[in-house]
């Protein structure tokens, strides 16, 4: 039977300047007659396909941290949306803090999305943007609003202030939606992301085993952080990177030596992938 091989990108699959290595992509693609490959990332449609040029994906992906999950023909397999109204009270709950999110929202069926920055925003937000110049789904607003169909709003800045603005969204919104509040790891800051709450690559690899079909124990899952615990969770073989959080090496069932910059990813597939 083939198994299921699904990474998760940054830290993980993509090296620390975002590349993927011709190692990576040989090996990689040579899997791709015998096995299902994909992968499982907070990343948007847009970006992942950038990343992932020249390389086979043939099972569905798990996107904008399961929140979205698109089959390999690119057909939406299933979303979890946090409606116009909320993500509305969200971003006014933000502005008392002086706070405004980025927000990634659908346009339509056919995988159009929407990056919303808004005009008021930090240091670090202007650093990130520096990244996506070029890109053509990124609109500016003066007032920043939310779409009909959103999918996460991401607040960037100090730990500090992200975790009151967390703990404040928390008593209005409760268990409605999820929050996550991590270290990005490439500007030395933090992020806080908000998203349905049931929105998470655990959702998103049980979506994928609905559509393949294929026992969970045929799984190999990769990552590195925190968010990739659901996942490590449910698939028979999960794999830690070195660079990977202490907590996601303590479930892991096997731990590489090999770091994301190392090509971690490939080197356990021509090793173990048979």
């Amino acid at each position: 039977m083939s198994k299921v091989f699904i990474t998760d990108l940054d830290h993980t699959f993509l090296r620390s300047d975002l590349s993927v290595s011709e190692f990576t992509k040989d090996t990689w693609n040579s899997l791709a007659s015998t096995h299902n490959l994909s992968v499982a990332t907070a990343r948007t449609y847009k970006k992942t396909e950038q990343f992932l040029k020249g390389l086979n994906i043939n099972a569905p992906m798990i996107l904008l941290d399961g929140s979205l999950i698109v089959s390999e023909d690119k057909k939406i397999i299933d979303t979890k949306i946090i409606q116009k109204d909320m993500a509305d009270a969200i971003i006014d709950l933000g502005a008392q803090h002086n706070l405004f999110p980025f927000v990634l929202a659908l346009k339509d069926l056919n995988l159009n999305e929407a990056f919303l920055y808004p005009k008021q925003r930090n240091d670090f937000q202007h650093r990130l943007l520096d990244r996506y110049v070029g890109d053509d789904n990124l609109e500016e607003k003066i007032d920043i609003r939310a779409m009909k169909d959103n999918f996460k709003l991401v607040y960037m800045g100090e730990e500090d202030e992200l975790n009151e603005l967390k703990n404040e969204l928390y008593k209005v919104f409760g268990d409605s939606l999820k929050y996550i509040l991590a270290p990005e790891a490439y500007m030395n800051c933090y992020f806080l992301t908000l998203l349905h709450a049931d929105a998470d690559k655990a959702h998103g690899l049980q979506k994928v085993n609905e559509y393949l079909q294929v026992d969970f124990e045929n799984y190999t899952v990769f990552g590195d952080n925190l968010n990739d615990i659901g996942m490590f969770e449910l698939a028979g073989t999960s794999v830690a990177v070195a660079n990977a959080h202490a907590d996601v090496k303590k479930i892991a069932t096997y731990i590489s030596k090999h770091s994301n910059d190392e090509d971690a990813v490939a080197k356990y597939l021509r090793n173990k992938a048979v």
